[in-house]
């Protein structure tokens, strides 16, 4: 009787291990396209968790100015993430942000500031720099560890994404709201479509 209860301890102490370790899963290729059925590039795909919390992050990234431009011009990173701001071309720049969830100032600068900016906060970060007024970047801050960005094919992979039932948000700078959806990641590689509508003008425009 005494080994049976110590054999039924041990079984529920392996089921209670076993149930914490998150179901394998794989990549998750999500295409965006438009309403007219054209590839969308520059979207912000996230996916959080519907059971339980997502790990939490505190990776490192950049965003560099090029030729008077926030390259990349949409970044989406997790809360804790540090990021720095190297300058690549031959003048100054002065990045900045009003943007609530982070409210910094990089004041006249060459090269790559000392300290990066730690975006602490989740929400949408919009960037600027008080020289090239057309200058323009945006940095969604999100807490969850699973995203991407669409490229040019508006493709977006979202690395090794853990088995389980996910809202899936995409982000836009044209688009008036965010999109959600519910989905269900499994053991597998899998592909998503998802059709977005670009209502708002491209603020882009290039410079001098």
């Amino acid at each position: 009787m005494k080994y049976d209860k110590i054999a039924a301890s041990v079984g529920v102490a392996v089921l209670t291990s076993l149930l914490s370790i998150p179901a394998q899963g794989g990549d998750v290729t999500v295409s965006v396209s438009d309403s007219q059925g054209l590839a969308v590039a520059d979207a912000a795909v996230y996916f959080q968790p519907l059971q339980g919390r997502a790990p939490k992050g505190g990776q490192k990234g950049s965003i560099e100015q090029i030729d008077k431009t926030f390259v990349p011009y949409v970044s989406i990173v997790q809360t804790g993430t540090a990021v720095s701001f190297p300058n690549k071309d031959a003048v100054r720049h002065h990045v900045y942000s009003f943007s609530a969830p982070k409210v910094f100032d990089l004041k006249l600068y060459s090269g790559t500031p000392s300290q990066p900016v730690v975006f602490d906060k989740p929400g949408l970060v919009a960037l600027g720099c008080n020289i090239h007024d057309w200058m323009l970047a945006y940095v969604l801050v999100v807490e969850t560890p699973w995203f991407a960005v669409s490229k040019d094919r508006g493709s977006a992979v979202v690395e090794n994404v853990p088995a389980g039932d996910y809202n899936m948000t995409i982000w836009h700078p044209r688009m008036k709201e965010e999109m959600m959806q519910q989905i269900k990641v499994g053991a597998a590689a899998q592909t998503v479509r998802a059709k977005v509508t670009l209502s708002k003008p491209d603020l882009r425009r290039q410079g001098g």
